[in-house]
């Protein structure tokens, strides 16, 4: 696999061969061009070349023969695969020569990647989605979802291995309102769609006002913000065992300008041995509390509604599975 990058303006072009064909790749901001250069032998085949599912857009004969094939096309087309990734939007296809029936496997396949910086305040197709869990409170909407593994998108299945992260993505909609931060203030894990006083099978993820517990002990973390508006945990799902769970979490929406140990997203870093604050370290010290107990200052009626709102929601059933049960596939 390839790696093309797209930073600004800076344009870096890939150069492959695979025997008599020789590969061009040019990644721009929104779409991609690629000369495929195929021997005479070929030329009668053109059309069983492929970017994705596309064909060849056109085609330039050369002197001896030789045919160069141009695939010019949007990264909407084409069955590109998107997904993110820290600060950067990653775009994958496949360039496949299939000789025989689309049944068959290609003859021949050539996987690349088109990498550029995530564009300033750009959200993810799935910031209103259908299939999440959505609540309203207060004139905003809540999202609670889990995302595919590319996070380009809501989860098409809710089994999740044993082991694997699931990417949990917290979310609100704005509309009209002043611009909001979101946070997951608390959430636990438990065993049913409801939670039920001084239920004892509850496993701690988020608490103390922002501080995700799980970071100590366990891997899981918070990934970088693509949107004040949302967030996105990501979940190791080996605490929670083999079985149905269920994530409740308190979602608040709060003025990004005013911040406090109370309104914070907080993660362990084990490399750096500390509370780490996602958006701004250079403000760790809201993290300090984490040991210990993060108190709210007391806020009026009035001034909680200027600055935020919260909701409970719940995520579930997610089914923990353990793929080296040989009874799942027996």
């Amino acid at each position: 696999m390839l790696l093309h990058l797209f930073f600004g303006v800076t344009l870096l072009t890939a150069f492959a061969t695979a025997g008599d064909e020789a590969i061009t790749i040019n990644c721009w901001k929104d779409s991609v061009n690629i000369t495929w250069r195929i021997s005479q032998e070929l030329t009668p085949y053109s059309t069983r070349l492929f970017l994705g599912n596309c064909i060849r857009s056109s085609v330039t004969t050369l002197p001896l023969g030789d045919w160069e094939l141009h695939f010019d096309y949007k990264f909407k087309d084409c069955k590109f695969k998107r997904k993110m990734k820290g600060k950067h939007l990653i775009h994958q296809n496949v360039l496949t020569y299939r000789p025989g029936a689309k049944s068959k496997p290609p003859a021949y396949e050539y996987f690349f990647e088109c990498v550029q910086r995530r564009p300033e305040g750009w959200i993810p197709p799935f910031l209103n989605p259908a299939a999440s869990v959505s609540t309203g409170h207060g004139g905003l909407v809540f999202h609670l979802a889990l995302l595919n593994e590319q996070l380009s998108g809501i989860a098409k299945s809710n089994v999740i291995p044993l082991g694997s992260f699931m990417p949990i993505w917290a979310a609100v909609e704005q509309k009209a309102h002043q611009p909001l931060r979101l946070f997951m203030e608390e959430c636990v894990a438990a065993p049913t769609a409801e939670l039920q006083p001084e239920q004892q099978q509850l496993y701690p993820i988020i608490d103390n006002k922002g501080c995700l517990s799980e970071s100590v002990e366990g891997n899981s973390v918070f990934l970088p913000r693509y949107h004040s508006s949302a967030l996105v945990l990501s979940l190791q799902s080996l605490m929670f065992g083999v079985g149905k769970v269920y994530i409740h979490c308190k979602l608040v929406a709060w003025d990004p300008e005013v911040l406090d140990e109370s309104k914070k997203a907080c993660q362990y870093s084990k490399q750096n041995g500390g509370w780490e604050l996602l958006d701004d370290p250079s403000q760790n010290k809201l993290c300090s509390c984490c040991d210990n107990a993060c108190r709210a200052r007391p806020r009026r009626g009035t001034e909680w509604e200027s600055h935020g709102l919260s909701q409970l929601s719940v995520l579930g059933p997610l089914v923990i599975v353990d793929m080296s049960d040989t009874s799942l596939t027996a």
